[in-house]
């Protein structure tokens, strides 16, 4: 047996039930993972709310973890490899990181080699997929751009401004509150910028111009704003969507692209990230040149506590529970 948050129906964070149910077993071409910690999404409160597009219900949410593998019956994984895995469906059409073990498809299992502690580690997979697809596939940046991350003190906010100052690009990111410039600054930015609702006057006449590219996080209320940010030539990615506004009522794009702006979107999962770029960032950030973006630790029994805190918006970086022993 093991403990798992179970939910049985959505709803409030109350309905995030811990609960002792049975270790999955792998089938050929699944691996059991031993869970050592997973992050907190926002995509999570969607399913538990019920406004999520896909899952079902009775289930062990929860889109991504981290920890070893016990068991792969197709060789895939030998026993005690450190892996990472999340997306595909874990969480919502089966069962996901929320508990002491989990099952998932080989082919969303990433090995990696650290001696960074299980708290830090539980942080990474879906923040840095995330934020790693949005420069690459979905702005395809290049050293010396500027870049404008719009939601900058969300987990994958933080995440990609370490990965862009690591390519030598120049960062805006924004805040609503200015009490959280410190935490911008200490992950790099160069420019942390409050957050009014309307960023792109600001942006150009700190530039003198439009951004290369623009990561939104914040949700289509304000991506208008964002593609006037960007200058002609420049690229918008819609990633993230912080406010809860995902679509466009009446879209008009001649109205609402400004000319030669490109607007993509990135919407990844464990193929996104390669292994090796996993492992050069945890020995980046073991070597201490890099940094993961940590707002609050959490137990499994403080689950409900953690989703609440999510929704307040008040973690300040990844939210983590960490299982078993401290680290």
């Amino acid at each position: 047996m093991m403990q798992a948050v179970v939910v049985d129906q959505p709803g409030a964070p109350e309905v995030l039930l811990l609960r002792e149910v049975p270790i999955p077993k792998p089938s050929l071409g699944w691996v059991l993972i031993q869970i050592r910690a997973f992050g907190l999404n926002r995509s999570e409160l969607h399913f538990r709310s019920g406004v999520a597009s896909s899952g079902s219900f009775p289930r062990i949410p929860g889109i991504e973890a981290s920890g070893v593998v016990v068991d792969a019956p197709g060789g895939e994984f030998a026993p005690g490899v450190q892996v990472m895995t999340m997306m595909g469906g874990m969480g919502r059409n089966f069962d996901g990181g929320y508990a002491e073990y989990v099952v998932v498809p080989a082919a969303q299992v990433i090995p990696f080699t650290s001696d960074l502690p299980w708290s830090t580690l539980g942080a990474v997979p879906e923040m840095l997929q995330t934020a790693y697809g949005s420069l690459t596939v979905g702005l395809e940046a290049v050293e010396g751009q500027t870049l404008l991350i719009r939601g900058g003190t969300s987990s994958v906010g933080l995440a990609a401004a370490v990965l862009a100052k690591r390519r030598g690009m120049t960062v805006i990111s924004t805040t609503r509150s200015a009490a959280r410039f410190p935490l911008l600054e200490q992950v790099g930015v160069d420019h942390p910028l409050l957050d009014s609702g309307e960023v792109a006057e600001p942006v150009r006449a700190l530039l003198g111009g439009g951004v290369d590219g623009a990561i939104e996080l914040v949700g289509a209320n304000v991506m208008r704003d964002t593609l006037l940010a960007a200058r002609p030539g420049g690229v918008v990615c819609f990633t993230g969507m912080l406010s809860d506004q995902w679509t466009i009522p009446e879209f008009y794009p001649m109205d609402w692209l400004p000319n030669g702006v490109r607007l993509t979107a990135y919407s990844g999962d464990a193929s996104g990230l390669p292994a090796p770029v996993l492992q050069e960032y945890l020995d980046a950030v073991e070597a201490g040149s890099a940094v993961v973006p940590i707002g609050r630790t959490y137990r499994i029994d403080e689950i409900v506590q953690a989703h609440r805190d999510l929704e307040a918006n008040a973690v300040g970086g990844k939210a983590v529970v960490v299982l078993g022993m401290p680290d």
